[in-house]
C-alpha cells in the first residue's frame, strides 16, 4: 500500500516538474509575456485604485450639490469651474499656492546645490557618509513635530527673536504669515532637493573637469558650462518633489499659516469635511493635478526621472 502511495506521489511529482519546466520555457522563449505576468499585479493595483480614483475625482468634478437637499445631483455641468475662474477668492488662493511652491522649490535648489556639490566632490568619504546622515535624519522624525518646532522658533518670545534681541535688532514677527510657510516648506523638503542633485553630481565623470582645465576655463566658466548643464536632470527630478509637495499640502499653511494663508488642500479638505460640497472640491483638485502634469510633462524631457 506504502509502495503504491509512493509510486503515484513519485509520478505526480514527476508530472509537476515537467509542466514547471515547460512553463518556465515557454517564458523564457517569450520574454514579453514574460514580464507582462510580472508587472500585472502592481499594474493591476495601480489601474484600480490610482487611475480608477483619478477617473472618479474629473467625473464628480462636473456634478453638483442640491443646496436644499445637500444630494449630490449627477448632472454634468461646468458650474464649479465657472465658480472657481469667476472667484477673485479662488484665483488668489491658486495662485499663492503655486507662487509659495516656486519659491520653495527656487530656494532649495540655492541651498542644496553647494551643499550637495560638496557632498559629490570635495569631501572625504566619512565626511559624505556623516553629511548623508544630517541630511537624512529629520525624515524620521514627524512631521508635524518638525512643524511645530519652527512654530516655537517664530513666536513672540521665540528662539529668533532671542538671537536678534542678543544682537541688538528689534524682534520680528513673522509667525503665521507667509513667509513663515515659505521657510517651514524649505526645510522640510530640503533633502529631496540634496539626494538627487548629489546624485546627478556624483554621476560627472572626473575627466570632464580635466579637460575643462586643460582648454583653460575658469572655475566658475566651468561650473556654468559643465557642472549646471549636467546636473540639471538632478535638479529638475528634486524639483518635481519640492514643487509637488508643496502644491499639495495643506497642514502646514494650517499650522504656520495665518488667515490669508490658505492654501488649495486647505480650500479641498474644508469643502469635503465642513460644507461637504465634494463636486467642488473635486474640481478645485484638478488644478494642481493640471499643473503636475504639465511640470511632469516637461521634466521628462530633461532626463529628470532617470534620478528619482
Amino acid at each position: 500500500m506504502i509502495s503504491r502511495f509512493q509510486t503515484a506521489y513519485g509520478t505526480a511529482a514527476d508530472a509537476l516538474s515537467r509542466g514547471v519546466r515547460r512553463v518556465s520555457a515557454a517564458l523564457w522563449r517569450r520574454p514579453a509575456v514574460s514580464a507582462g505576468l510580472l508587472l500585472l499585479p502592481p499594474l493591476g493595483w495601480f489601474v484600480l485604485i490610482y487611475l480608477a480614483a483619478l477617473a472618479a475625482l474629473f467625473i464628480s468634478a462636473f456634478w453638483t450639490v442640491d443646496s436644499m437637499t445637500g444630494d449630490i445631483v449627477r448632472d454634468w455641468t461646468l458650474q464649479n469651474f465657472r465658480t472657481i475662474f469667476e472667484s477673485p477668492t479662488n484665483i488668489a488662493i491658486a495662485l499663492r499656492t503655486l507662487g509659495i511652491a516656486t519659491a520653495v522649490t527656487i530656494t532649495d535648489i540655492v541651498l542644496a546645490f553647494p551643499f550637495a556639490y560638496f557632498m559629490a566632490r570635495l569631501a572625504s568619504p566619512r565626511q559624505r557618509i556623516i553629511l548623508s546622515t544630517l541630511v537624512l535624519v529629520p525624515l524620521w522624525s514627524s512631521y508635524l513635530a518638525r512643524v511645530y518646532a519652527w512654530r516655537l522658533i517664530f513666536a513672540g518670545d521665540g528662539l529668533l527673536n532671542w538671537c536678534l534681541r542678543l544682537v541688538g535688532f528689534d524682534g520680528v514677527e513673522i509667525g503665521y504669515t507667509n513667509w513663515a510657510m515659505w521657510i517651514v516648506f524649505s526645510y522640510i523638503w530640503l533633502p529631496f532637493m540634496i539626494m538627487p542633485v548629489y546624485a546627478a553630481l556624483e554621476r560627472i565623470p572626473f575627466s570632464l573637469f580635466e579637460a575643462s582645465q586643460d582648454l583653460g576655463a575658469r572655475a566658475w566658466r566651468t561650473l556654468f558650462r559643465v557642472v549646471i548643464p549636467m546636473s540639471m536632470p538632478g535638479v529638475v527630478a528634486g524639483s518635481i518633489f519640492t514643487f509637488s509637495l508643496t502644491l499639495g499640502d495643506y497642514i502646514t499653511p494650517v499650522l504656520v499659516g495665518g488667515p490669508g494663508s490658505t492654501f488649495i488642500g486647505n480650500v479641498v479638505y474644508n469643502n469635503v469635511g465642513i460644507t461637504n460640497n465634494v463636486p467642488f472640491a473635486a474640481a478645485y483638485a484638478t488644478i494642481p493635478l493640471v499643473i503636475m502634469a504639465l511640470y511632469l510633462s516637461a521634466a521628462r524631457r530633461t532626463g529628470a526621472f532617470e534620478h528619482l
